[in-house]
């Protein structure tokens, strides 16, 4: 295995890669970057691994694996982790930095004009249309992520039946408990870490855990609310950030006030048709509550725990990556989060209120699920039917 924290590359004669290559790669990215983290990883892996040649194909993967351990957007911190090969620290912020601010300026001005306070009846369809699939979207994104996690628990019988109880904990506690759904996913992961390292005997030596802070500790009201809020979603979002959706449901629509659903479910589709993870969606939250202000205060704090990870972690990925402790309470918490990305379709599809976007939900579902086309042809698709039924008179308020 490469060493993830061997000295980073620099050009081919020898120069480090300046700043100012960073921020218009990392930039360019962040504009073109619609689909997710597949497309992240795409463009990222074109930059720096076959155009560029600033990294290997090995140390490529190696970091994909190392960011996938830690919570937060592993793609905004796999680009985050290339900057840092390249440049060190102060190469971790200009390149997040960049990478980031255009999907943040381009959400925050859609949310001015979504959450206005009389929108166009065309923008209204439009948010109504887009919000009806985003119920579709989230049992789309748990899907992705079966494979990968029904190959990662083995073949043991014992295993995959605990594999389908973690899975079926989280959707139960995304549908009904949603502020305690990470308690689920820490508790299901130390139950994992116990049954694996109890087989192998006990451990003498140190390993890192992740234990992030429980999301049900109360914050006062305010701003204190908002960064509360957002930090919740950069710190404990392992799986992806739809993992965080029914926490952050239910804190902004029914504990702080700030949203009603169709509004929260508006924020949601517009953190999948930007470039970006869908993390932004935090930042819409953050408008409604305290307009431009809050917006980018809900992203500073939310991305904040993904520039401290790297920045001070990046070395020691390798030690990270070959934990058994930290393998162990993922492979126990990886079914959790694809359960509670599931089982968040519940809320979700429960919040929409006028007959005709059921109809919209059932088309989006076989057009991304069974046709299996894309994520943001289905939201804009959901999004011009929604026209359509404003237009003909259909309510949309």
């Amino acid at each position: 295995m490469a060493n993830l924290a061997e000295a980073a590359p620099g050009q081919g004669d020898g120069r480090p890669v300046g700043l100012a290559t960073i921020a218009r790669e990392w930039g360019r990215i962040g504009c073109i970057g619609f689909g997710g983290p597949p497309a992240h990883i795409a463009l990222l892996r074109d930059l720096c691994v076959k155009r560029r040649k600033w990294l290997t194909e090995t140390d490529f993967e190696d970091g994909i694996a190392a960011t996938n351990l830690l919570p937060g957007p592993a793609s905004t911190q796999l680009a985050m982790y290339t900057a840092w090969r390249l440049r060190g620290t102060v190469g971790a912020i200009v390149g997040g930095i960049c990478f980031i601010v255009p999907g943040l300026t381009l959400i925050l001005a859609l949310a001015a004009l979504f959450l206005a306070g009389h929108p166009p009846l065309v923008v209204r369809g439009a948010a109504a249309g887009a919000g009806a699939a985003v119920a579709v979207v989230a049992v789309h994104a748990a899907w992705g992520l079966v494979p990968g996690s029904w190959k990662r628990v083995g073949t043991a019988k014992p295993d995959r039946t605990r594999w389908v109880f973690y899975a079926a904990a989280g959707a139960i506690a995304a549908a009904l408990i949603g502020p305690w759904l990470v308690v689920v996913m820490i508790g299901t992961g130390l139950l994992e870490v116990a049954v694996r390292t109890g087989r192998a005997g006990p451990r003498t030596t140190r390993s890192f855990m992740p234990l992030p802070l429980a999301a049900a500790v109360p914050a006062a009201g305010g701003l204190l609310a908002l960064a509360w809020v957002a930090f919740k979603v950069g710190a404990l979002s392992y799986g992806g950030g739809f993992v965080i959706i029914p926490l952050m449901q239910h804190d902004a629509v029914h504990t702080y006030h700030w949203m009603s659903d169709a509004q929260f479910l508006n924020a949601v589709a517009l953190g999948q048709i930007t470039p970006g993870p869908v993390v932004q969606t935090v930042a819409v939250v953050g408008y409604a509550a305290a307009g431009v202000g809050g917006g980018v205060l809900a992203a500073l704090v939310a991305f904040g725990p993904s520039f401290l990870f790297v920045i001070g972690g990046a070395a020691r990925f390798d030690r990270l990556r070959t934990s058994e402790r930290v393998q162990s309470f993922l492979t126990g918490a990886g079914p959790t989060v694809i359960g509670a990305i599931a089982g968040s379709a519940i809320p979700l599809a429960a919040a929409l209120q006028h007959l005709w976007q059921f109809g919209i939900l059932a088309t989006a579902a076989a057009w991304l699920l069974a046709a299996r086309r894309g994520v943001v042809s289905t939201l804009v698709g959901a999004g011009v039917l929604g026209v359509g039924a404003a237009l003909v008179g259909w309510p949309v308020g």
